[in-house]
């Protein structure tokens, strides 16, 4: 059965009378007044519907106190164990989710249903409705300025071991004896003693981390050879041949060997370091992560968020640095890759940018065109690539069209011609200027029989233009601004833990991520709020704008009782005579 509260409803007597003044005025102006006020009834609630029935089973928790709590969890890097003691007895996530009730069904909730509830939520993929729906309301309610915007992205690792290429053979092998034990004892009978030993127990596999290096490539071709000996044995299985734990040893197989058949047999020979493909297997307890050269194995989550260019310090603590978008991938992916689709998602929700500011990785000529398609400034730095102390194309000087007019001596060409077919651009220049010119050793042009020609294309051109614009004062005041980024993720991880985190698997590592996004913009924005408040009440103008409408309304009942409209000033003694009148 389903129980959802309303929270829209109002309250004939305030049920926070017993706090007294400054312990709630504390609640208030931190995370959880601004959360029951503004988001709790904003949560999801009716996509739970789904997986609920209202004609059959027990009562389920209530919808909004189940979903703050998952939210509230992520955002303060809590287990399942201290999540349930802070709903059970932490005021502050009581006043936030609006529990005035003292049962346990109010303030109690079962581990085993949040671990139910959060692999439902992950399934569906709900962690990123939620997201969405906090991050568009604080994006309304505290008018954030979408127009600038910066990305970046952060690695983050899951709850596993990192292994090497050795470990990643006999954990692989440990993994499935072990399953085929528990599932096919018969067959797990016909292995050989010796490799059951060597593998089964935990004592004696530690023992392959302790591998001397002039020894391990004997012992990486023994594992190797375990491992494919494993899969020969039960090819024929059709039982075996399923099991998860088989089909990762035929993975593992196929990314770290190479195996030559011929009429003698097959022949196994590992595959050297360089060979390895950077998605291949990390780890069996964790199938999904992945290898990034620069920074190890995991995962990355692509963080979009705006930013003010204010140089007030006061100002600054008043504006919202809002979390537009963000996105988990493999750490193999490339950083180009995330540009566009975290433009369009924002575009979608009407969080769209019109300049983002990104470093060297997202400002390739394809993510530049892309994003002045869609009406987009994408503010980076271009790879320089090529020999700096040369002549490039940046040291010559183009029309609008991407024509060469003038060349680093001077010098004019006789003609251009632009080939549409090719999409290149043929510059000639006399044959009796470039001989006798001194930068003609460094410089990209090259000789013909009637001319000296220089080819690059539109592509080409693009890149020269924006590196010249790279070394202006005006591109350097703006790019400034997309450092900012890297203190939002120090303080993504400094607040919420994701960097290393308490789960395995992409779609588990996906709802942690991205909730904690959402807690992020939560405590972020509760601080602007604060900020701002403080501000009114030390600018007496502000502190009368902030609490005019409660003394008009004052004024007006006033106005009224001194004309003889009658006792309008005492509205709860009032509604509770007719509650008498309306019962007899």
């Amino acid at each position: 059965m389903i129980r959802i509260k309303d929270h829209n409803q109002l309250e004939m007597f305030d049920p926070w009378d017993f706090l007294s003044p400054k312990r709630k005025r504390m609640l208030d102006e931190s995370w959880p007044g601004l959360f029951r006020e503004q988001l709790l009834c904003e949560l999801p609630v009716r996509k739970l519907r789904p997986f609920l029935r209202d004609d059959f089973g027990r009562p389920s928790k209530e919808l909004y106190t189940l979903l703050g709590v998952l939210l509230f969890q992520q955002a303060m890097d809590l287990n399942d164990y201290d999540a349930v003691r802070q709903l059970s007895f932490n005021i502050e996530w009581h006043y936030a989710l609006n529990i005035t009730e003292e049962s346990d069904a109010a303030k109690y909730i079962s581990e085993k249903t949040l671990w139910t509830w959060r692999q439902i939520l992950t399934e569906h993929n709900l962690d990123q409705v939620i997201f969405d729906t906090i991050s568009d309301k604080l994006a309304k309610v505290f008018s954030v300025n979408t127009d600038n915007q910066r990305i970046d992205s952060v690695h983050i690792k899951s709850n596993m071991r990192k292994l090497g290429r050795i470990g990643i053979f006999s954990q692989t092998i440990h993994k499935f004896l072990i399953n085929l034990k528990r599932h096919h004892g018969d067959l797990f009978d016909s292995i050989g003693e010796q490799l059951v030993e060597r593998y089964i127990s935990k004592k004696a596999l530690s023992a392959f981390s302790l591998v001397k290096p002039s020894e391990s490539s004997k012992t990486l071709q023994v594992v190797s050879t375990d491992l494919f000996d494993l899969i020969e044995q039960f090819k024929d299985q059709p039982a075996v041949c399923a099991m998860q734990s088989y089909k990762l040893m035929e993975r593992v197989l196929k990314e770290q060997c190479n195996v030559q058949t011929d009429g003698t047999g097959s022949k196994l020979t590992v595959k050297e370091p360089k060979q390895i493909s950077s998605d291949s297997l990390q780890n069996p307890s964790d199938p999904d992560s992945t290898y990034s050269g620069h920074k190890g194995q995991g995962y990355q989550v692509q963080i979009m968020e705006t930013f003010s260019t204010t140089e007030d310090k006061e100002e600054k603590k008043q504006t919202l640095n809002l979390i537009t978008h963000v996105a988990v991938e493999k750490a193999c992916e490339h950083d180009s890759h995330a540009l566009m689709p975290a433009i369009e998602d924002t575009q979608k929700r009407e969080l769209g940018p019109k300049t983002v500011l990104a470093d060297t990785l997202y400002g390739g000529d394809d993510n530049k065109q892309s994003a002045k398609n869609e009406q987009v400034d994408l503010v980076a730095p271009t790879f320089k690539g090529g020999n700096s102390t040369g002549i490039n194309l940046s040291h010559f000087t183009f029309d609008d069209n991407g024509y060469v007019t003038c060349c680093p001596a001077g010098h004019h060409p006789v003609k251009v011609r632009f080939k549409k077919r090719t999409n290149r651009y043929n510059a000639r220049f006399e044959l009796s200027q470039c001989p006798f010119c001194p930068h003609v050793d460094k410089c990209p042009i090259q000789s013909g029989k009637k001319n000296y020609y220089l080819r690059y294309t539109a592509k080409d051109q693009r890149l020269a233009a924006r590196r010249i614009i790279e070394s202006s004062e005006e591109f350097i005041d703006i790019y400034r601004w997309r450092a900012g980024v890297e203190a939002t993720i120090s303080q993504y991880d400094a607040l919420t833990g994701v960097k290393k985190l308490r789960v395995r698997g992409f779609n588990a590592v996906r709802f942690c991520a991205i909730l904690k996004a959402a807690g992020l913009n939560l405590l972020r924005a509760a601080a602007v709020r604060r900020a701002r408040r403080r501000r009114s009440q030390a600018d007496p103008g502000g502190y009368f704008l902030l609490f005019s409408v409660p003394f008009s309304f004052v004024k007006e009942q006033i106005c009224k009782f001194l004309s003889g409209l009658g006792d309008v000033l005492s509205p709860r003694p009032q509604a509770a005579d007719c509650y008498v009148k309306s019962a007899a």
